[in-house]
């Protein structure tokens, strides 16, 4: 893996278009010459999302940079609509026009495309990282994705020139028992899970220890933390 760098900077644009990808997901795109010079080299990226709450206070979220048009000046972020967080409740009501801030991302951690095989491993929130690396893989190699998505209705179909598989779960409990039954495949292979922070410890134990995969070969991160607000830590 590398690790790269980037110049810190807050980027205030307007929301340029709003999609429902289904009944948890919504998909917001942003516009803004202050993109000229964005750069998202990793899918597993994230820019801090900025925008003022009903009371004038300034709410920050990290959100994956699910798509960037450098010609258009446009980053596309998606949104889960779970609960009753801030930032939910702001994508729901997002509208085209709408102001907001978006800073870094402040580095990337560029991840070789060429293993022989890729394990994604995430619930809802991990989703948009695991689109856009699944668009990135080149063919001739294999992706295996566990991903823990409730509603049939939201497990949108992945596309990938790497040799797919796919195993959707319903609950946490479910998709720690498919990583613990699943057999590594041979070769080198790179491993990448994200989501709930107990969970991810709960994974991290599994694939390194138990299963013994190397740690140089994986990547594991806690997006969010049951209680906490704002909360994101690497955790390998």
């Amino acid at each position: 893996m590398q690790r790269v760098r980037h110049e810190l900077r807050r980027r205030d644009v307007e929301v340029a278009r709003v999609e429902r990808l289904g009944p948890s997901f919504v998909a917001v795109t942003f516009s803004g010459e202050a993109f000229a010079d964005f750069v998202s080299l990793s899918f597993d990226d994230h820019v801090k999302f900025m925008f003022p709450d009903g009371g004038g206070e300034l709410i920050r979220r990290d959100f994956t940079p699910r798509h960037f048009d450098a010609a258009r000046r446009e980053l596309t972020i998606e949104f889960a609509l779970h609960g009753e967080g801030r930032s939910s409740d702001w994508a729901r009501n997002a509208a085209p026009g709408q102001r907001v801030t978006i800073g870094g991302p402040r580095g990337s951690m560029i991840i070789p495309l060429d293993y022989d095989w890729h394990l994604l491993v995430g619930d809802a929130c991990a989703l948009p990282a695991i689109h856009r690396r699944l668009e990135e893989l080149p063919a001739g190699t294999r992706a295996m994705v566990i991903a823990q998505v409730a509603d049939p209705q939201d497990r949108r179909a992945l596309a990938s020139a790497a040799q797919l598989e796919v195993h959707w779960v319903d609950r946490a409990e479910e998709l720690i028992r498919a990583v613990g039954d699943l057999s590594l495949p041979p070769g080198e292979g790179f491993v990448w899970c994200a989501g709930e922070a107990a969970e991810m410890a709960r994974l991290r134990q599994i694939l390194l220890v138990d299963k013994g995969h190397p740690r140089e070969a994986a990547r594991i991160a806690a997006y969010w933390k049951k209680g906490a607000s704002e909360y994101h830590e690497n955790l390998e």
